[in-house]
């Protein structure tokens, strides 16, 4: 290679020192009617992100018709429908969609910016006059109801619903996913009769991010919201119960080539002061891939492709959940390993090198995260569920920087011992319980 062409080395440079998010221009109103508008002008391109959070918690018999609710409020107005509604928002550069949880319901939506004012008229024309037409609801439903029947056949969803049952026992968060005969009988009137009942703007949080003023939005939304008036209270999850220890579930998928192990444990909430210790701990433990935990059963015992360990964040509670999909002949040599690292992280403190690490990822994703007006938010109305704002989103970067070694211990040791754990195997019983009752008791479903 000539001298020319030869590769320059230059010295790589020092990361700069972690700061606060920047806080963009923003504006708050809660509207008479209880709905709380948060409005960030992000004007990075001429386009409007928005974000509706509804309380939505309810009973276990509440599920399936939620699930449905969720798929078909687009289905039509007193005024418009789906195909409309669709042409509509169209015009516009625009959609909306729709989303549920045992927490909450969420209609996201975007714009071109000039068309913010029509897309909230169409917000407020579905909120407030959705039909829920017979023939929609049976295709939506039944289309639905398929789509769940395949995703049940799926081991990652078996043994989420067996965990999720273990963990919440007869708390709604048990259950997530509705039974596929259930949607199946959902008609339009149980539909009319929910959304009257749930969605309701007291307690609800609409966020709009993009290229705006703050100010004249909080004026537009209330303008055009204004029909959707207060007719209840808001519905709030029930707090979820401690997680409560005991023997392995074993759940039989007979013939499987694969096991799938998960793991819950406690976890703090983003509110808690501890949490950005918490979160360093999660991460150098297993939460992304220079972690303990895929250096050991990915890279050195070739276990796993993609074992990991995150955090679940609700409005009742967050658990940490561990998981890893592995051949059936090594279940147990890598729950052992798993429980190891559990073990190693909870008693023998992470290194100076492993904490820089972490948190250095933790701050460049987080920023990474909202750098787009969509990313942003859908952050924000993921922190409405908690009562956090921008504030936080603001001051965590700040947070994970002041993290000492003696923090990310204590906060390992309280949280993430195999001992305070909940362990759930899906795969086949007649290969894989005895090598696991070596390891412990084991039940079987």
């Amino acid at each position: 290679m000539s001298p020319s062409h030869a590769a320059v080395n230059r010295p790589v440079p020092d990361l700069e020192e972690p700061r606060a998010l920047p806080e963009p221009e923003v504006a708050e109103r809660t509207l008479s009617s209880g709905l709380k508008v948060v409005a960030v002008r992000r004007g990075t391109v001429p386009l409007v992100e928005l974000r509706l959070r509804v309380p939505f918690a309810g009973a276990d018999d509440d599920v399936s018709v939620a699930a449905v609710l969720a798929n078909t409020l687009l289905s039509g107005t007193s005024a418009h429908t789906n195909v409309q509604l669709a042409a509509e928002l169209q015009t516009i550069g625009g959609g909306l969609s729709v989303g549920v949880d045992p927490d909450r319901l969420v209609v996201s939506g975007n714009t071109l910016a000039d068309g913010l004012g029509r897309l909230l008229e169409m917000l407020n024309e579905v909120l407030t006059t959705a039909t829920y037409p017979e023939r929609e609801v049976r295709t939506e439903r039944d289309r639905l109801a398929d789509r769940i029947q395949i995703a049940f056949s799926q081991p990652a969803q078996a043994v989420r619903r067996a965990l999720l049952r273990r963990v919440y026992g007869s708390h709604p968060y048990a259950i997530e996913t509705p039974e596929p005969d259930q949607v199946r009988a959902i008609e339009s009137p149980s539909l009319q009769a929910l959304h009257a009942e749930r969605v309701l703007p007291a307690g609800s949080v609409l966020v709009l991010v993009g290229s705006i003023d703050p100010a004249a939005t909080l004026d537009l939304v209330e303008r055009t919201l204004g029909d959707w008036a207060p007719t209840g209270s808001a519905h709030r999850t029930p707090p979820a119960p401690a997680l409560t220890t005991g023997p392995l579930l074993l759940v039989d998928r007979p013939g499987s080539v694969q096991s799938s192990l998960r793991v819950a444990l406690p976890a703090l909430p983003r509110a808690n002061p501890e949490y950005a210790a918490f979160q360093l701990a999660n991460l150098i433990f297993g939460g992304y891939f220079s972690s303990r935990l895929v250096e050991n059963i990915r890279e050195d015992k070739g276990y796993t492709y993609s074992p990991h360990s995150s955090v679940d964040h609700s409005a009742a509670g967050s658990m940490t959940l561990v998981g890893a999909d592995v051949a059936t002949e090594v279940t147990a040599p890598a729950l052992l390993e798993i429980e190891y690292e559990l073990g190693r992280i909870a008693t023998l403190p992470p290194t100076a090198e492993e904490l820089e690490q972490a948190r250095q990822y933790a701050i460049g994703t987080l920023a990474l995260s909202v750098s787009s007006q969509a990313g942003l938010a859908g952050m924000l109305i993921a922190l409405a569920g908690t009562g956090l704002d921008l504030n936080w989103l603001a001051e965590h970067p700040i947070r994970l920087a002041k993290v000492t070694l003696e923090e990310v211990a204590a906060a390992a040791s309280a949280y993430l011992a195999p001992s305070g754990g909940v362990t759930v195997v899906l795969g086949d019983a007649g290969v894989v319980a005895g090598p696991l009752g070596a390891l412990g008791a084991v039940d079987r479903s």
